[in-house]
Order: C-alpha cells, then structure tokens, then sequence
C-alpha cells in the first residue's frame, strides 16, 4: 500500500518546479498591481481636470445656462476617483502584457515567439486607436445629435455618473471592435480558416458589424454606423495582411523544403513519410523517417558484399540502388517530424486491433487457420535442401 501511495505522489522535483512558477506568477501580479498603484497616485490630483476634459465633448453642445450635475451625495469625489483609476489601467496595460508575455515566452516555440510579439503590441496599439476614434470622431457627432433632438421645454443636464458609465462602454466597444484584424490573422495562422473563405464570406461579415454595432453602442443610427464601417474596414485590412502573411510562409516553406509549423496537404497522411520511399517506414509504425545506418569499415563491407553474392542468401535479391540508397547519407528532409493527429489516431486504432486479436487467442486458443498459416510459415522457412530434394518412390508389395 505504501508503494502505490508514493507512486500517486508527484516527485519532489515536480512540486519544486510547480512552487517557483507559481512564486513567479505572484511576483509578476504584485508588479502589475504596482505599476498601476503608481499611475494612479501621479494621475489622481489631477482627477478632476481629467473629468472636465473628458466631458468637453458633451459640454459643448450643451444649451447655454445648462451643465452637468451630481445626483448622489459622494459622486463629486468617486466619479473622479473612478475614472482615475480606470485611466491607470489603461496606461498600463503595455506593462502588464509584457508582465504575462515575460511568465510564458519560456514556454513558446519559435516560431510562436514570433507570432505573438506583433500582434501583443499591435493590439494594444489597435485599443488605444479605437479609444482615440470614439473621443475625436464618435462622441462629437452623438452628442451633437442627442441634445439636438430634445423635445421643447426639456432641459439637457447629463449626471456625471451616468455619462462616465456611457463613455467607458463606448471605449471598450470600439477598442474591442478595432482587434478585428488581429481575429483574422490569429484565425487564418491557427488553420481554422482561409483568406479565399473569409473573401467568400464578406456578405455575412458586413451584416454582422452592423449586427455589433446594434448591440454595443446606444439605439441611434448615428453611433452603429459609426462602429461598423470601421469593423468592416478592418476586416478588409485583416484580410489583406493574413494573405501576405499566407504568401510570405509559403515562400519560406518553397526556400526551405520542409513544413516545420504543421502537416502538409499532400493528402491525409499529411507530412508522413509513405513507405517504400527513402527514409520510410515499411511496417507502418511510428511514421517518422528511418535515419541512415552508420557507416561500415571496409573489411566488413567487403565480407557482407561476399554473403550477398552467395546462393541462398536473402540479401543477394537486393537491388544495388537499395543498397546504394540505404548508404547514402540522411538528407535535410528526413529530419524527425511529429505524427500528425491523423497518422495518431491510425497507429492506435492498429495498436487497439493487435491488443484485442492477442487477447482473443489467449482466451480461445489458435484458430484453424492460424494453424494452417504456422504450417505454411515452417514450409517456408525449411532449408532449400528440403524442399527442393525429390521424395522417394514408394516401394509396392506384390499381393
């Protein structure tokens, strides 16, 4: 009992190990947490120009002799305060994504690494551009058509809670909606699409940004319009970019001969190697390449190429290109390539399909014509001798 409890027990190297990730992950937290505690101490005595700037677009078009108000007793102090707050995370979030970026680059690939550097700093780049565009160019327009379209008599004075709730929803609308370049290009590199596909699927794509425009921004035409075009915009610059990207790869791929980030689309098989063909395996197993054998002294190639010159030797039906071809040295293309998930799920259906004939002879026995293959099988391997000496006439006795 003692033995199967130490074997359910990870090792003390796996739990140091799991210790200092985890130490890491809390380090790096502590430091985000930090860096926006430091934002917000340098931006919160300058708390309430902040709001004022971010009211102006509203302000402006208020009627003359009206402005904003604060319904609720402490909102003069916690309106501010939030949106300080708010702002500091914003300002920092390069920091934190290097915070998370740093904790698990040591875990990425290569050509993961170089995936994701781009498009970490492009997206946050693309969020503060969709930021800028709402400030500068949406809430002008909105806010001039709300207060214009007040009924007579009805006097325009916007709480200052409720309008910082407003904004911010619009900031994060349109700062999510202009990473949609960054969804094509991660959908396309993962394989789960096309640019052909998505071309063809353009129609859809409009309808759905005016879909999400509906449903991020206020009930008014002005603001939807606003959000979709932009989306649709992207979308197309996504597009173009995923297939340069697309070009660029396979040009890579042409100059170097091999498919390092995935199968090929030779056929189902993927990448494999089929077999009877150089570096192939012939019994179906692993898949992968066989690597070259090693070269030989002269001594023993003279004596094997003398045991394939004599009779009855199986080596001597070799053809010389085999042989030739299984001396010469391995190529760069019969470098180790990983099973596709295809060729996986084929070795374990044939390793289910061997497990369950062995467990059916051990249950039941050899089948008859298991017998009768054994018996060809004792045929085939006799000596030549054997089979080739003619069987002796059989003496018949007189009645």
């Amino acid at each position: 009992m003692s033995k199967d409890k130490s074997r359910g027990e990870p090792s003390a190297a796996v739990t140091e190990t799991l210790l200092s990730h985890l130490i890491e992950l809390r380090d790096r937290i502590l430091r985000m947490f930090l860096a926006i505690l430091v934002v917000f101490l340098l931006l919160f005595p300058f708390a309430n120009q902040i709001y004022t700037w971010l009211a102006t677009p509203l302000m402006v078009h208020l009627p003359e002799g009206t402005s904003m108000i604060a319904i609720e007793v402490a909102a003069p102090f916690l309106i501010p305060f939030k949106l300080v707050l708010l702002l500091a995370v914003v300002l920092t979030i390069p920091y934190t994504l290097y915070q998370f970026w740093a904790f698990i680059a040591p875990g990425l690939y290569k050509h993961e690494k170089r995936l994701a550097a781009p498009l970490v700093a492009s997206s946050t780049l693309l969020f503060y551009l969709g930021m800028a565009f709402a400030y500068f160019v949406v809430f002008p327009l909105i806010f001039a058509f709300f207060t214009a379209t007040a009924p007579e008599g009805v006097a325009v004075m916007t709480d200052i809670s409720r309008y910082l709730d407003f904004v911010i929803m619009l900031f994060l609308a349109f700062g999510i909606a202009f990473e949609v370049p960054i969804a094509t290009i991660l959908l396309v590199s993962m394989g789960a699409t096309t640019p052909a596909k998505l071309a063809r699927k353009r129609p859809y794509v409009i309808v759905g940004t005016f879909v999400v425009g509906m449903v991020l921004t206020p009930p008014d035409i002005i603001s939807q319009t606003l959000l979709a075009l932009p989306m649709w915009l992207l979308f197309e610059i996504g597009l173009i970019l995923s297939r340069i990207m697309e070009r660029r790869k396979a040009d890579r791929l042409a100059t170097e001969g091999t498919d390092d980030d995935g199968p090929d689309d030779d056929g189902p098989g993927g990448g494999a190697t089929r077999p009877g063909t150089p570096g192939g395996d012939s019994g179906g197993g692993s898949g992968g390449p066989a690597q070259a054998p090693p070269a030989r002294d002269t001594a023993p190639a003279a004596g094997s190429s003398a045991a394939a010159a004599a009779p009855g030797s199986a080596s001597a039906t070799v053809p010389p290109d085999s042989a030739a071809r299984d001396q010469a040295p391995a190529s760069p293309d019969d470098a180790y390539r990983p099973l596709t998930e295809g060729e996986m799920d084929a070795e374990l259906d044939r390793l289910e399909v061997e497990q369950s004939e062995l467990t059916r002879k051990k249950k039941t026995g050899p089948a008859p014509g298991d017998d009768d293959e054994d018996d060809g099988e004792h045929d085939r391997q006799s000596s030549p001798t054997e089979r080739d000496e003619p069987a002796a006439p059989r003496k018949v006795q007189n009645g």
